[in-house]
């Protein structure tokens, strides 16, 4: 099996011990847990904050850590596998198990559970939360966490439950969310983060990158066989149709999270990432 560093840990000095007997490292670990307790936090290649981010974690999400060094900490994503070097501040090893899970493009997080207080922190969709118990302020529900803090209750679902399966309409919720490279959060996301949270708040699973989907998610399909749900594939590039003739992609040339008709998004991206790959049907 070819080995992938955004999908598999090892260096010459560590490696993961799921490794071993397939590439060579001075020592193995299996990796010890952690879990993200910033809002977000953007997964490097590198342990430098110059560069650039491959994706990014959200709150609650669950990590093994490999390596821990120079306030960096090297770690492989428990959702969807990928490696990478984060603050080594944005974890957390104790707190509670996540009960819920955020179901809304963002969501504030309260010092207690009324609207009328200070935010304390702002969530994402798909972040996970420990609820500890429920408050009601004038009419509005909220969760209470470990900590004393609050969210709306009508923000978040139990895990393992969703609002609905359809995944064109969860994407359609980000509509003018900033593009961000690297990005999967409510507060900046690419075209392939776009199109693995949607299909993830919907309970189904997706890789990270968009050649990681394109070559292994879901099933080929033609061109002329486009539907709503269906995904376009081009080189470094990736967009979900709402229609037969309708484009809805994270991009760089609104910036934003937009719809474009698609024979216009073909011509107008052709110039740069020439026609595009593939397309492909998720499974349902």
């Amino acid at each position: 099996m070819a080995l992938d560093r955004r999908l598999h840990a090892y260096r010459d000095d560590l490696a993961d011990t799921v490794l071993q007997g397939q590439v060579t490292a001075a020592r193995f670990t299996s990796g010890a847990p952690a879990r993200l307790a910033v809002p977000v936090a953007g997964l490097r290649p590198r342990p430098d904050a110059a560069s650039g981010i491959d994706t990014e974690l959200l709150f609650g999400e669950d990590v093994a850590v490999f390596d821990r060094a120079d306030g960096w900490a090297w770690v492989q994503a428990t959702t969807d596998g990928y490696v990478g070097y984060l603050p080594e501040s944005a974890l957390a090893t104790d707190g509670g198990q996540p009960t819920h899970h955020v179901i809304v493009p963002r969501t504030f997080v309260y010092p207690g559970p009324d609207l009328r207080f200070p935010v304390s922190a702002a969530l994402s969709m798909g972040s996970r939360i420990a609820v500890v118990g429920e408050a009601e302020t004038r009419g509005t529900r909220y969760f209470l966490l470990a900590d004393g803090r609050a969210v709306v209750a009508g923000h978040c679902l139990p895990l393992g439950t969703y609002a609905t399966d359809d995944y064109v309409a969860i994407a359609a919720r980000f509509l003018e969310t900033p593009y961000l490279w690297g990005g999967r959060s409510g507060f900046g996301i690419d075209c392939s983060g776009l199109v693995q949270l949607a299909l993830q708040m919907t309970g189904r699973t997706a890789p990270r990158d968009s050649d990681m989907q394109a070559s292994g998610l879901g099933a080929v399909i033609a061109r002329e066989d486009l539907r709503r749900g269906d995904l376009v594939f081009w080189k470094g590039h990736a967009g979900i149709m709402t229609d037969e003739k309708t484009l809805l992609h994270a991009n760089g040339h609104t910036m934003t999270v937009a719809l474009e008709d698609f024979e216009a998004a073909v011509k107008r991206i052709g110039w740069l990432y020439e026609m595009p790959t593939g397309y492909r049907r998720p499974v349902a």
